[in-house]
């Protein structure tokens, strides 16, 4: 049985971990939501009685699924039996793959497409018919009733039914899916295959969901269907906090206990983590008025009596924005004693922060800039030449050990799921093998090409050979050459550096650039928010203008451990005729801010 000691969790965190029963967990932030996960999922696999079973846990990206599973495994605890990782890789390894023969659309065969690969496509079909449209246009997400549109102009959806038609007829001719196909396939086979979550009913003895309220309706019904048809064998867990549910766009909320005990058959306890250990009082104070309803978080942190800086500009102009962001970045590491590293500057859209990371690039090039934005090639943990990059572009320390290990073993089951055989060679011996190429390529795709023929020649298979390897050797190649050209384009000249590259996966060591999206789930000693503008935060085409724009304001403030900088630039064209104004939820708040 997993113990643990008396200060490692609260009064309320304790009681989360020990309930036996179902429980709906919101917790506001800071308040230790990842630790009690941790803590419930470690005390769960301990208490699992035969080697058939499994412990699940969603996640809403896959550094998240790294984190948790690494602290787990520093516990001590055996996580063997563990699943963790996205609702999309869920899918895809619990559903798609072992029941595809029950799917014409599958049955054949198929491969995931990354969203590089997706934007390509959609591009080749808008440039030959649909020049009206843009790619900006094309977003969709589906359902269990079909599919939504994300674009606000009615005026085009005619010819984006068109379009989507066309492309999804392109990718069954080349038996492809995309993410939005991973779940509607994934939903159609537990829908009209009642055995698929039978049997996964009886396997997991419990499922535990985090951040929910980014979660989407076809997504509350697969795991729905599971545990319903676990007839009690297994436990639900689902934490998050409803006033962060900022992905409404694609199509996220926060479905209430009751709607989803009535999806799944369970009986949920609903419980709190009203302690913030992140923020001070004073920015606690301020991003709780945010909230809706308005929920009391109590500071007690380390942090909790700093006399913290909140400050609210309105009088800067557009073009002396650069400007004012330097001079704030130097107040906070020169005067504040504040590390470059736990300094954060956020914008509503990635648009406005690549040409500002540009500028402050070229204005503080003593500093090293981060971001999501700014990686060279995307996250596709379904690629298995991602998979072996991160091995590749880490560099072998104690610190790193458990997680290139567990990075080797998905490479050695890659490689076994493509038919592949590698006898004798294990974890260690293929760490052993990574840590011994011999590359001096600067040129970060070329390092690479010649880093996984290495690496290929050593374990004695050749990729080209091999018809789903070479597929995902293109399209791993393929979908990073577009990205660096684009940011190569938009002045991101060194993007393509081996550098940048090892960056991808290194631990953040510069000033973070984010969108609002992006920094959910981090916290950084200093916050500045630029562009909190009426008809961007939230966007324009949000049907709740003022909900939304107190969620995104709630996951902004809420990131802040010391100081708050927010900024709603005067003077930025809005169309041909016009500017946008300050938010209105900011612009109205009566606050005394900091000067």
């Amino acid at each position: 049985m997993f113990v643990w000691d008396k200060a490692d969790l609260n009064d309320e965190q304790v009681e989360a971990v020990n309930e036996s029963g179902n429980v709906f967990l919101a917790a506001c932030p800071g308040s230790g939501k990842t630790r009690t996960l941790i803590y419930r999922i470690a005390k769960q696999l301990s208490e699992l009685k035969s080697e058939k079973h499994r412990v699940v846990a969603i996640t809403y990206t896959h550094r998240a699924a790294d984190e948790i599973h690494e602290r787990i495994e520093r516990l001590g605890i055996d996580t063997s039996q563990l699943w963790i990782g996205t609702i999309h890789s869920f899918c895809l390894e619990w559903i798609l793959r072992p029941y595809a023969g029950f799917h014409d659309r599958l049955k054949l065969g198929f491969r995931v497409t990354n969203s590089h690969e997706t934007e390509a496509v959609l591009e080749g079909l808008i440039a030959q018919r649909y020049r009206n449209l843009s790619i900006f246009d094309c977003g969709y997400f589906v359902t269990s009733a079909g599919y939504h549109l994300s674009c606000s102009d009615t005026a085009k959806f005619s010819s984006l039914h068109l379009l989507l038609g066309e492309y999804w007829a392109l990718l069954e001719r080349n038996r492809q899916i995309d993410f939005e196909l991973i779940l509607f396939y994934a939903y159609q086979l537990v829908s009209t295959v009642p055995v698929i979550s039978r049997l996964l009913g009886s396997i997991f003895t419990a499922v535990l969901v985090d951040e929910y309220q980014d979660t989407r309706e076809i997504q509350y019904v697969i795991l729905a269907s599971i545990l319903r048809e676990s007839k009690g064998g297994a436990t639900a867990f689902i934490v998050g906090d409803p006033n962060q549910a900022i992905f409404g766009s694609l199509g996220g909320y926060a479905i209430s206990p009751a709607e989803f005990s009535q999806m799944s058959g369970l009986t949920f306890r609903q419980m709190r983590l009203s302690c913030n250990y992140r923020s001070s009082k004073k920015i606690i104070g301020y991003f709780e008025d945010f909230s809706s309803p308005v929920v009391k978080v109590e500071a007690v942190g380390k942090e909790k009596d700093y006399p913290s800086i909140i400050s609210y500009n309105r009088q800067v102009r557009k073009d002396a924005l650069q400007a004012e962001l330097v001079r704030l970045i130097r107040l906070t590491v020169e005067d504040k004693q504040i590390s470059p590293s736990q300094i954060c500057v956020i914008a509503p859209w990635w648009t406005h922060l690549a040409s500002v990371a540009r500028q402050l690039m070229t204005a503080m090039p003593e500093y090293s800039f981060d971001g999501p934005g700014m990686a060279p090639f995307a996250r596709d943990p379904d690629n298995f030449w991602f998979k072996l990059s991160r091995i590749l572009l880490t560099t072998p320390s104690p610190s790193l050990f458990i997680r290139r290990r567990r990075w080797a073993g998905e490479v050695i089951e890659a490689l076994q799921s493509a038919g592949i055989s590698l006898g004798e060679i294990g974890h260690r011996e293929l760490l052993k093998i990574c840590n011994g190429v011999s590359c001096f390529e600067q040129d970060g795709l070329a390092y690479l090409k010649l880093a996984f023929a290495q690496v290929s020649g050593a374990l004695g298979f050749d990729y080209t050979q091999n018809a789903s390897l070479q597929e995902h050797h293109d399209a791993f190649f393929g979908s990073a050459q577009r990205r660096i050209a684009r940011l190569i384009s938009e002045g991101s000249a060194a993007i393509s550096d081996i550098s940048m590259f090892r960056k991808v996966f290194s631990e953040r060591s510069g000033i973070t650039v984010s969108s609002i999206h992006g920094v959910k789930g981090a916290e950084f000693d200093t916050v500045i928010a630029y562009g909190l503008l009426d008809g961007m935060v939230p966007h324009f085409t949000d049907s709740d203008q003022e909900g939304s724009a107190r969620k995104l304001l709630y996951v902004i403030c809420s990131r802040a451990r010391k100081n708050l900088y927010l900024i709603s630039e005067a003077g930025r064209a809005k169309g041909r005729n016009g500017v946008y104004l300050a938010s209105p939820i900011l612009a109205n708040r009566q606050f005394s801010y900091d000067q």
